[in-house]
């Protein structure tokens, strides 16, 4: 017997279930909530880590983390919607050289649903390029950030291109 069951045949006869009355419902919610707290305290810490990076000009010194996604969120709504392009750069760079959080495929693929498409195609175009161009600074491939902000669909056609030739030419 399950434990609705059980609850219901202890209580008197014609009892509806009531989900709010539901000590081990109340419980899971609670705990739901408390997780939740915490994932936004942990987020806003994470915001506060880079934003003290961003202001040292020494955000490439650190690595991606898991949920640095909902970060980049947190810091664009803390600017009022504007999009910061260092954190979305330094994201691409993450992603285009599986640093950090993002050396993990499953990490990088999850981040391809959460983060926007000019980042997407940053990362892209940065990763084709470093393959095809070995030892290539990141500071040369600037233009890739305006590429991919002003066109993300376009850059992801040379990006696309430029993988093939890559891999045509190996």
């Amino acid at each position: 017997m399950g434990r609705l069951e059980q609850l219901l045949a202890a209580a008197a006869p014609g009892t509806m279930y009531d989900p709010d009355t539901d000590d081990v419902v109340q419980a899971e919610l609670a705990a739901d909530r408390e997780a939740a707290v915490r994932e936004a305290q942990r987020i806003e810490a994470r915001a506060d880590e880079l934003q003290a990076l961003r202001e040292l000009h020494a955000l490439e010194q650190t690595g991606s983390r898991d949920g640095d996604e909902a970060v980049r969120d947190e810091l664009t709504r803390r600017a009022g919607g504007y999009v910061q392009t260092d954190v979305d750069a330094w994201l691409a760079h993450a992603l285009a050289a599986h640093r950090g959080h993002h050396a993990d495929p499953a990490a990088r693929e999850a981040a391809a649903g959460l983060l926007p498409p000019p980042v997407l195609a940053h990362a892209a175009l940065l990763a084709a390029l470093v393959r095809l161009v070995p030892g290539v600074e990141m500071d040369q491939l600037a233009f890739t950030a305006r590429l991919a902000t002003t066109e993300p669909e376009a850059a992801r056609d040379p990006a696309a291109l430029l993988a093939r030739a890559r891999s045509g030419a190996s």
